[in-house]
């Protein structure tokens, strides 16, 4: 009997939903991190529709670890 592994259906996140998953963030802050390219991947199926992944929203929240303060990478 041979076993073959599926994937896993991708579900996909809603802004509000993002928001629901991520401490402190809100939809207007996301849609600036949209505006300026540093936020998560996105979907955009429909210019009406932003989509994530989850997968994507926790990657950039793992590449967002810092050590101290002065790896903030903003000038201050």
């Amino acid at each position: 009997m041979t076993i073959t592994a599926t994937a896993a259906p991708v579900a996909y996140l809603t802004p509000a939903q993002v928001c629901e998953i991520v401490p402190g963030m809100t939809k207007g802050n996301l849609a600036q991190l949209r505006f300026k390219g540093t936020g998560p991947k996105y979907y955009k199926p429909t210019p009406r529709v932003v989509l994530y992944d989850r997968e994507s929203i926790e990657q950039w929240v793992r590449d967002s670890v810092r050590t101290g303060t002065a790896d903030s990478g903003e000038a201050g």
